[in-house]
């Protein structure tokens, strides 16, 4: 089963590559945010933004909302530790 999980834009670690970093659940790693950009959402607007995030990419943006109701669900169902076990397996931030 493959998730998108919530996290937040907290800084753009390299706007030539697209990169960010993002925060999900404390843990903060960087993550290609070229799905999420366009001419009306340049990466240096995105610090800040929720998006889900898959397999080092930001998937699409969410709102607040959306982000913690999909976090308690997850924490709900106990897949959100194993998701930070994992992430910190292969943190890089």
């Amino acid at each position: 089963m493959c998730l998108g999980i919530p996290g937040r834009i907290v800084e753009i670690a390299s706007p030539e590559m697209m990169l960010g970093v993002v925060e999900i659940a404390g843990v903060r790693r960087r993550v290609n945010l070229a799905c999420i950009v366009d001419d009306e959402h340049p990466v240096e607007a995105c610090v800040g933004d929720w998006v889900l995030v898959h397999v080092g990419f930001a998937m699409a943006r969410i709102d607040e909302a959306e982000a913690a109701e999909t976090l308690a669900l997850l924490e709900q169902l106990g897949q959100l530790q194993e998701e930070r076990e994992a992430m910190r397996a292969f943190g890089d931030s």
